[in-house]
C-alpha cells in the first residue's frame, strides 16, 4: 500500500513538472491584461493607434513575432521594449491566450 502511495506521489510530481512547461492561457490572460491589452485590446484594439487586434491569431505566429521583437530582429521601438522583458514562458502563455480568444 505504501508503494502505491509513493507511486501516486511520483506520478503527481511528474505531471506537475511537465505541466509547468505547457503554455497556460490563464497565465497569458493575466500578462495580456497587464501589458498587451493597453494597445492591442483583447478582441479589438483599445487605443486610437494602428495596433492590430491579436484575438484569434495563430499562436505559433504570435510566439515567433514576440521572440523576434524581444531579440530585436523585428524592429519596433515600442514592441522591442515591451517584449524585451518577456520570458519564453510568458511568450508561450500570451500566444496561447490570444490564440484561444475569438475576435
Amino acid at each position: 500500500m505504501k508503494m502505491s502511495h509513493y507511486g501516486v506521489l511520483l506520478l503527481a510530481g511528474l505531471l506537475a513538472a511537465g505541466s509547468s512547461q505547457a503554455a497556460s492561457p490563464y497565465a497569458g490572460q493575466e500578462k495580456a491584461a497587464a501589458v498587451c491589452s493597453q494597445c492591442h485590446g483583447i478582441r479589438n484594439p483599445s487605443a486610437d493607434g494602428p495596433f492590430p487586434p491579436l484575438a484569434g491569431r495563430d499562436p505559433e505566429y504570435l510566439k515567433k513575432a514576440l521572440k523576434q521583437y524581444r531579440d530585436k530582429t523585428r524592429v519596433s521601438d515600442i514592441m522591442n521594449a515591451i517584449a524585451g522583458s518577456l520570458t519564453d514562458n510568458d511568450i508561450s502563455n500570451i500566444a496561447s491566450y490570444y490564440g484561444s480568444v475569438r475576435p
